[in-house]
């Protein structure tokens, strides 16, 4: 590639990611429900046109938000794994450090939701989002096989990928009651703090082998 061609593709790059940054900061602050494609095109300080000519619609852009929020994931994943030697505590670090992304990014959180709840629609974004939730998923793959081989979590759970998917299905769900379930989960005399630690504490005893205790 050119000198010429690698700068028209870096400015390609750069004005595309403005307009994913102009669509998150909306996102964050009126949510998607209210985001439109003038709004987004008026924050980047960009012609509505040419917003058009990098995503094909709204949907689009979503698909580019929600693979910029599963990268960030995956790296939390990563860090949140990475401080605990055994496998066990890698999975309980991941879980929280969900927690924790949702509570920090809540739009991105709500992205990843959209995008894991709607139909393919043939969008080509849509397979490199399926690409960096594959990746994600890798990693929590991955810190249960380290589990099995310390110890620290049981040889009979089964395919670890089924298990990766009951784990995201128990967190996504957790997550989703602590948010909108608030009022009523404090009705019944459960703080949310004591939510999340009774059901990690669950899911470590459920996963746990000899020396995962």
């Amino acid at each position: 590639m050119s000198y010429v061609a690698l700068r028209r593709e870096e400015e390609k790059e750069r004005r595309r990611a403005e307009m994913v940054d102009a669509a998150e900061a909306l996102y964050a602050k009126v949510g998607w429900d209210a985001v439109t494609m003038d709004r987004v095109a008026k924050s980047a300080r960009l012609s509505r046109a040419l917003l058009y000519v990098y995503f094909r619609d709204k949907n689009d852009l979503l698909h580019a938000i929600t693979e910029r929020a599963l990268h960030d994931l995956r790296e939390r994943f990563i860090a949140a794994a990475a401080a605990h030697p055994k496998g066990i505590d890698k999975v309980e670090a991941i879980g929280r450090s969900y927690v924790q992304f949702q509570q920090e990014k809540p739009y991105r959180f709500d992205a990843c939701a959209r995008f894991h709840a709607h139909q393919a629609e043939g969008y080509p974004a849509e397979d490199a989002c399926a690409a960096a939730g594959d990746a994600v998923m890798a990693v929590i793959v991955g810190t249960l096989r380290e589990g099995q081989a310390d110890g620290s979590i049981r040889q009979d759970i089964g395919d670890p990928m089924q298990v990766c998917v009951m784990l995201w299905a128990f967190t996504h769900g957790l997550i989703q009651i602590a948010t909108n379930k608030t009022v009523e989960i404090a009705r019944q005399g459960v703080a949310i703090p004591q939510l999340m630690d009774g059901s990690f504490a669950m899911l470590r005893y459920l996963l746990s082998g000899k020396s995962g205790t």
